[in-house]
């Protein structure tokens, strides 16, 4: 039923300000009022001209706003009978009263429970964990290879690419894990993420089905386990010692689809899984038919000797996938890692990554390969190296010697970070708030193990610290402030 046009139409209570795009304002003051049923289906709207006139606009301001009206469907002309507010059905002609939200699908429920803390904000300060020397990196070099390869791109590189990623990225890292870390793999087996998390969770996704048991190292990283959990996995934490996983309690766990395990350098404790926990973890997952995501987050971090073979090197059964990623040599925010995987999964997980964003954005995997390929990356890896030692040493030489409650200093010969055991969660705390308001940051190792865990509070309690993040003198300015605030 049409409003009859004779119905008086107040558009005096319509406020444009100047200055402000009074076109846009206007077509959205009269939407709202469409929308919300102050202008009912069928009533007329004003003449251009009149209505220019009451708002003290041009009417060039008034056309182009119902113009826009117009194109979107919220009025209509008749030919010689001037300009209608259209009949929207959907309109109602007060403001609805709330309605129920949607049940929440399985999936969110999941949500609440299994997500990503939000990151510190800033930049990184002593002792944040998770990163690496951004000081050190070459940005100028890094500058000029992205310049270089955007001046005149390939068409061919341009439109959409392969999603498994960049062809000559995915040989250089075949190279590279051949010389560095004596893996044998090829080319067809890499598949380039969005560093090591989209790895894990393109791993979640395609390996587990709901009700799967995955065991993780407990503590652990709890990144890991809520993509698992995500996916429906029922989470088994299995113990860490001085040797890393605990192969006996895996195998007592009975059935699990997989096993996720960061050999290298354990995280969050820092211990180097063993040659014979790996031979066993290898032989666990042949005979139960499983899985083993090896996460090799900071490998490249070895204080005596090379860096340690990673379990796929040992791999004879196509049993290990392999996490690798850049964003511990480079920074957190290139979000670069790959995936070794075994040849058989390899096809089906770049189609699976087709699905989620089709490709990698180009440009950083092919200065990426750039950097690697004009040896720039290996010159940048032994300098990281050897600022990590130095900081690492900078920490142990000027740690307080006595602090209630506290262990020892443990060795440190991998890795970007350490782990002091404390002898509560209350001394945890304690230690951990005075360090933060002298502005030193410390992550609670209480906080990397799974809720249901056997082991008694007080057991799980000490001190993460990362020592990469600043260099050797605001170490020590920290450590000043944090003998200060802890009173040794």
């Amino acid at each position: 039923m049409q409003v009859s046009a004779s119905l008086p139409i107040d558009l005096s209570g319509v406020r444009l300000e100047p200055g402000r795009g009074l076109a846009r304002q206007l077509y959205q003051r009269l939407r709202e009022r469409i929308l919300d049923g102050r202008l009912p289906g069928g009533a007329r709207l004003p003449a251009s001209r009149d209505l220019a006139n009451l708002l003290d606009v041009s009417r060039n301001t008034v056309m182009r706003a119902f113009d826009q009206l117009y194109a979107e469907g919220y009025i209509e002309g008749r030919v010689g009978d001037g300009t209608y507010v259209a009949q929207l059905a959907s309109v109602a002609p007060v403001v609805a009263a709330p309605t129920a939200t949607p049940a929440p699908s399985d999936a969110l429920r999941l949500l609440d429970n299994h997500h990503l803390p939000k990151p510190p904000e800033g930049a990184p300060r002593a002792f944040r964990v998770g990163v690496p020397a951004f000081d050190l990196f070459p940005f100028e070099t890094w500058a000029r290879l992205s310049a270089s390869f955007w001046r005149k791109p390939s068409p061919a590189r341009l439109g959409y690419g392969d999603p498994a990623g960049d062809r000559q990225l995915r040989e250089l890292i075949v190279a590279y894990l051949r010389n560095s870390r004596g893996l044998q793999c090829d080319p067809a087996q890499v598949v380039i993420t969005s560093g090591a998390q989209q790895a894990i969770s393109l791993c979640a996704q395609l390996l587990l089905q709901p009700g799967d048991r995955v065991a993780i190292e407990n503590p652990g990283y709890r990144a890991a386990g809520h993509a698992f959990a995500v996916a429906g996995a029922k989470l088994q934490g299995v113990a860490v010692d001085g040797a890393g996983i605990d192969t006996a309690a895996l195998e007592r766990l009975g059935h699990c689809r997989l096993a996720y395990v960061t050999p290298s350098h354990q995280y969050p404790t820092g211990v180097t899984l063993s040659l014979q926990r790996r031979l066993e973890l290898l032989d666990w997952a042949e005979r139960h038919d499983g899985w083993i995501i090896e996460d090799d987050y900071d490998g490249e971090y070895r204080y005596s000797g090379t860096p340690l073979a990673p379990l796929a090197a040992l791999d004879r059964q196509g049993r290990v996938l392999y996490v690798g990623t850049f964003c511990k040599i480079t920074f957190p925010a290139l979000r670069l890692g790959y995936l070794i995987l075994p040849a058989d999964l390899a096809e089906s997980f770049s189609r699976r990554r087709a699905l989620d964003m089709r490709h990698s954005e180009i440009g950083t995997q092919a200065v990426m390969a750039e950097f690697i390929a004009t040896g720039h990356f290996q010159r940048h890896i032994r300098r990281m190296r050897s600022a990590a030692r130095s900081r690492r040493d900078a920490l142990l030489a000027g740690w307080p010697r006595a602090i209630a409650g506290c262990a020892p200093m443990p060795a440190v010969d991998a890795g970007l970070h350490l782990c002091v055991r404390v002898d509560s969660v209350a001394r945890e705390q304690e230690l951990i708030e005075a360090a933060e308001a002298v502005g030193v940051e410390i992550n609670a190792l209480s906080h990397y193990w799974l809720p249901d865990s056997e082991q008694m509070p007080d057991q799980r309690a000490g001190l993460v610290l990362g020592f990469a993040a600043v260099n050797e003198a605001d170490i020590e300015v920290a450590l000043r402030a944090l003998r200060v605030a802890w009173g040794v």
